[in-house]
């Protein structure tokens, strides 16, 4: 282990239960990247799930809007 990461888990030890819960999370997260995997959260399977009723109900982005979109990302 390097020095930064020795001089990080010193911090956290001082931080409170519900954060150090949270770097937990992140960690399995980045050991399922590592490892291959990934398991999509609560947060990302509501957005999915959200997108295809929207695709259900027939609300789909234009070709014309979607290049914008992408123009816009690009041009960020």
């Amino acid at each position: 282990m390097n020095k930064t990461a020795e001089r990080l888990f010193e911090r956290v030890a001082s931080w409170p239960e519900e954060d150090i819960a949270k770097l937990e999370e992140a960690a399995r997260q980045i050991e399922a990247w590592r490892a291959g995997e990934y398991h999509a959260t609560e947060e990302e399977l509501l957005a999915i799930d959200e997108a295809i009723a929207e695709l259900d109900r027939g609300e789909a982005a234009t070709p014309e809007q979607v290049k914008a979109a992408f123009a816009a990302f690009r041009a960020a």
